[in-house]
């Protein structure tokens, strides 16, 4: 019986963490034996310890997510499997590039706000966008666990055959 350790579900790239007694070389094995098994429908990359999944192209969609797999040798006679699923690189990217822009503008609004405050000039739009800037971080939040749960089922499915492969 595998024991499969999860952090918090409330992370849009939830993480797992699973102790085996094989070797790295064994499990790197089986995800090679089985990603390029002509019945395997999934695009995956191996590197060293590290192993991409993918969902195939033809179900692929903006909020598809990929399962990032690195096998750790602990010993000569055991190993762990830590996954991290998570969007695209291009998605995740895209949103830390959002969050980003919007926390540097929250901070100039907020700057702006007091600069006219003290100047007692008037302070409506600095005020309005200091404002409505957190309600928009809200928003994106909301999106990203809307793009988590659109992209669910699949998820299920990249670990499902995960598990296939460690128990093999």
């Amino acid at each position: 019986m595998i024991e499969e350790k999860k952090s918090s579900d409330i992370h849009l790239r939830p993480r797992f963490y699973i102790e085996l007694d094989e070797t790295q070389d064994e499990l790197l094995s089986k995800f090679k034996a089985n990603l390029k098994d002509g019945d395997c429908k999934y695009c995956s990359k191996i590197i060293d310890g590290h192993i991409v999944i993918d969902v195939p192209q033809e179900e692929d969609h903006f909020w598809s997510p990929q399962l990032n797999i690195e096998v750790e040798k602990i010993d000569n006679e055991k190993a762990v499997v830590k996954g991290l699923f998570g969007p695209k690189p291009q998605v995740w990217t895209f949103f830390m590039f959002i969050h980003f822009g919007v926390a540097v503008a929250f901070f100039g609004f907020l700057i702006l706000w007091y600069v006219r405050w003290t100047l007692k000039e008037s302070t409506t739009f600095p005020m309005i966008m200091t404002i409505a800037l957190p309600v928009f971080w809200v928003i994106l939040y909301v999106l990203g666990q809307i793009g988590k749960k659109t992209g669910h089922q699949q998820m299920d499915e990249l670990h499902d055959f995960m598990m296939k492969t460690l128990e093999k």
